[in-house]
């Protein structure tokens, strides 16, 4: 175990609060903590040097600038333990992310009484988010998260800290409401369209994507196959366009983890995290279907993040 880790573990152990913490959560004296910064420690010693000539050379003036030095420096340690003390935190929104995108960890700010400056958030080795509180109002704070993979991505341990108003102490707290949002698979859109043959062929047919019939040409996105590529409209001169066709089928699609081409269990769940937002787009009714698991057909945006959730936690990863 290398230092910087056993630091971390008793300060974790110190520090150490019931999780989920319930909201608000407020700054009390006993929360907050406050030690010198570098600038406050050399301050400090200075302020000995002067002490030290003060009594050396019997100098007044030499006494009256030290002690008033030191009582500034006194005063600089209460306001900047009080710019902290009876602040109220309320955990914010997070919404659900694909991973690869940076998942938003909310949390609000209130202060009770006199206006706030220079407050910062962090998580463990992120950059700080810092902002300002005027008197009555609220204070959104977003700490930013990179979402390297699916699963459910634990915000931890945040510290609020300030230096404010000269940087010569450095008072902290930390809480924990236990947040976590959702990471999606990363969709694939090599995938392309959801297959065909996936649709329940028990009921009527509409119109919808497939290989049948021309529809109309639209312009080209990433992924989509050479074969659908207008390439008689490029040789004219035109934009890249991609052709796409309507089939026949059934009114309920089915995504089913058996039909995507991927040996890879990552490379499935993307190419179905694909499908699902393909059929989104394109107002399909659609189910999915993954081993053990199995999902009605329906549309919306609660039935997609319904099926992106299920493809989120499949498996049970652990958690970031």
């Amino acid at each position: 175990m290398t230092l910087a880790n056993l630091r971390q573990s008793v300060s974790d152990w110190i520090f150490r609060a019931r999780v989920p913490e319930v909201a608000p959560v407020t700054l009390v004296q006993r929360r907050i903590f406050i030690l010198p910064t570098r600038q406050g420690y050399v301050f400090a010693f200075t302020l000995m040097l002067l002490l030290i000539a003060s009594i050396n050379y019997t100098l007044s003036l030499g006494f009256l600038l030290t002690f008033l030095l030191a009582a500034m420096g006194g005063v600089a340690m209460l306001h900047t333990w009080r710019n902290l003390a009876h602040l109220k935190l309320r955990p914010g929104r997070s919404d659900p992310v694909f991973a690869g995108e940076m998942a938003r960890f909310g949390v609000s700010v209130e202060t009770p009484s006199r206006a706030r400056f220079a407050v910062a958030m962090r998580r463990r080795g992120d950059e700080a988010e810092v902002v300002d509180v005027e008197t009555g109002n609220l204070a959104g704070v977003h700490l930013t998260v990179p979402a390297r993979r699916r699963g459910r991505l634990d915000c931890g341990r945040v510290e609020i800290f300030t230096r404010y108003p000269v940087g010569f102490f450095h008072a902290w707290s930390y809480f924990d409401f236990g947040q976590s949002v959702i990471v999606y698979p990363r969709p694939d859109p090599l995938a392309g369209l959801p297959p065909m043959h996936s649709r329940n062929e028990s009921e009527e047919g509409i119109p919808i994507p497939g290989d049948d019939e021309f529809n109309l040409l639209r312009p080209y996105r990433p992924g989509d196959p050479p074969r659908q590529i207008a390439w008689k409209a490029l040789a004219r001169g035109q934009d890249l366009l991609t052709k796409e066709f309507n089939a026949t089928a059934s009114s309920e699609l089915w995504l089913d983890w058996e039909q995507t081409r991927a040996n890879d269990a990552e490379a499935r769940l993307s190419a179905l995290a694909h499908w699902v937002m393909e059929s989104e787009r394109l107002g399909q009714s659609y189910g999915l279907r993954l081993p053990g698991t199995s999902i009605a057909p329906g549309r919306g945006d609660a039935h997609r993040a319904h099926c992106l959730e299920a493809l989120a936690l499949f498996g049970d990863p652990r958690p970031q």
